[in-house]
C-alpha cells in the first residue's frame, strides 16, 4: 500500500480564459475529438456545445447545438474517426452528434433502454460497437445497425466508467460497489474477483503500449487492471496503491497528453498518472487553486484536456475555462544577474578545458615542450 512519490512543487501556471456562458450551464462531462480539434461539452437539461480544443477561450469559434431534449446528459464518447460522437443521458437518452452538419439526433433502438438512466458510453477501438452503462448496473452494446443489446451478467450498482484499450477490442468497466469488469471481443463481461470492496469512481486505458488499464477509487486508491488479451476472463489486478498524502478524494478522470491519465480531485485539484513509469504527480494542488481563485476552487471539475505536455485546459461544471501551462521561474534582469551569467558562461568552458588537460598526458607533454622553448 505504499504510494509512488508525488511531486508537491508548483507544476503549472493558471489563467482564466473565459466562460462558455454568463450563467451556470451545468456541464457534466466533455470529450476531445481524436483529431484534437474540438471538444464536445454536455450537461444538464440536454445541453450540448462545441468549442475549439486549442483556442478554448475564443467564443467566436463555438458552435451552438440543439438536442431538443430536457433530460440530463451524463457522458460522451467520440467515434475513433472523429466524425461523430455518442451521448448517454437519463431516461434512456442516447444521442448521436454528427460533425458534417452539427446535428444531434436519437440513435436507433432506444426503446430497449427506455426509462433507464445511462451513466457511461464508450466506443471500442474498432469503431464498430459502443458500450453504454446504466445507473442500474446494466451494460449494453450498441451499433446503428442492430441497436441495443444487453450483455447480461449485469452489475448491481451504477456503472461509473467504461474505457476501451486502443490496441485491442477489450474494454474495462468500473462500478460503485460491484467491482471492476472486463468486456471481451465477443461482448461478454467478466467481473474481476476481489474488487467489490472498493468504490470505483472511474477507469482509463491511456497507454497503447501496455496491456493494462487503471481504475481510480474513493479513498485516494488506485489499481492496475492487467488485461489477458487471449482470454479476457483471466484478466486480473495488480497491487493497490493509496495516496494518503493528498488532500480530498478522487472523483473522476480525463485522458491526458502522451498516454497519461489526469485524475480529478475534490476539492479542486488534478494529479497526472504515467502508467508506463508508474508515477503519479500533483499537477494542480487544491492549495494552489484556492490561492489562485477561491470561488472557482469551490467548483467541480467536469473535464480536462491537454494539447501538449502539462499544457491544456480545465472546464468546470459552471462553464469556467481555465488554461494551464508549465510553470516557469522568472529571473529578474538586473546588473547582478547579467554579471553572474557572464561569469558562468566564461568559467564553465574553462573548467571543462582544465579537466581535459588534467586527464591528457599528450597535452601535458606538449605544454611542457612549449614552456621549455620559451625559456630558451
Amino acid at each position: 500500500m505504499l504510494p509512488t512519490v508525488l511531486a508537491e512543487n508548483k507544476q503549472v501556471d493558471l489563467s482564466l480564459e473565459s466562460s462558455v456562458a454568463d450563467y451556470d450551464v451545468g456541464i457534466s462531462n466533455a470529450a476531445m475529438s481524436p483529431d484534437g480539434k474540438t471538444v464536445l461539452l454536455i450537461g444538464n437539461e440536454g445541453y450540448v456545445h462545441l468549442i475549439s480544443a486549442k483556442n478554448a477561450g475564443d467564443r467566436s469559434l463555438d458552435v451552438e447545438l440543439n438536442s431538443a431534449r430536457e433530460h440530463d446528459f451524463n457522458d460522451v464518447s467520440w467515434h475513433p474517426r472523429s466524425e461523430a460522437a455518442l451521448i448517454a443521458g437519463d431516461f434512456g437518452t442516447a444521442m448521436r452528434y454528427e460533425k458534417v452538419d452539427h446535428s444531434v439526433t436519437i440513435v436507433n433502438g432506444t426503446g430497449a433502454i427506455l426509462g433507464r438512466d445511462m451513466s457511461s458510453v464508450e466506443w471500442r477501438s474498432a469503431g464498430d460497437y459502443a458500450y453504454f452503462g446504466g445507473k442500474d448496473g446494466s451494460i449494453w452494446r450498441f451499433s446503428e445497425g442492430t441497436g441495443f443489446m444487453n450483455l447480461g451478467n449485469d452489475a448491481d450498482s451504477e456503472i461509473t466508467g467504461i474505457s476501451c484499450h486502443m490496441n485491442y477490442d477489450l474494454c474495462v468497466v468500473s462500478t460503485i460497489s460491484s467491482g471492476l469488469g472486463v468486456i471481451g471481443q465477443a461482448h461478454n463481461i467478466s467481473w474481476i474477483s476481489g474488487t467489490r470492496t472498493d468504490t470505483w469512481v472511474d477507469v482509463d486505458c491511456p497507454d497503447v503500449s501496455l496491456n493494462e488499464c487503471v481504475a481510480f477509487g474513493s479513498g485516494l486508491r488506485m489499481i492496475s487492471i492487467l488485461l489477458n488479451t487471449v482470454d479476457h476472463t483471466k484478466s486480473d489486478v495488480g497491487s493497490m496503491v493509496e495516496y494518503r498524502t493528498l488532500e480530498g478524494d478522487f472523483v473522476s478522470c480525463s485522458r491526458g497528453y502522451s498516454d497519461t491519465s489526469i485524475i480529478h480531485l475534490a476539492p479542486f485539484g488534478t494529479v497526472k498518472y504515467e502508467p508506463l513509469n508508474d508515477v503519479a504527480k500533483v499537477q494542480i494542488s487544491s492549495e494552489q487553486m484556492a490561492d489562485w481563485d477561491s470561488v472557482i476552487a469551490g467548483r467541480q471539475i467536469s473535464y480536462v484536456w491537454e494539447n501538449s505536455f502539462n499544457s491544456g485546459f480545465v472546464i468546470t461544471s459552471n462553464g469556467n475555462i481555465i488554461s494551464y501551462e508549465p510553470y516557469q521561474i522568472e529571473i529578474e534582469n538586473t546588473m547582478l544577474t547579467t554579471a553572474i551569467l557572464i561569469a558562468v558562461s566564461v568559467s564553465v568552458p574553462g573548467v571543462i578545458l582544465g579537466l581535459i588537460y588534467m586527464n591528457s598526458p599528450f597535452l601535458q607533454r606538449k605544454y611542457n615542450q612549449l614552456m621549455k622553448k620559451r625559456k630558451r
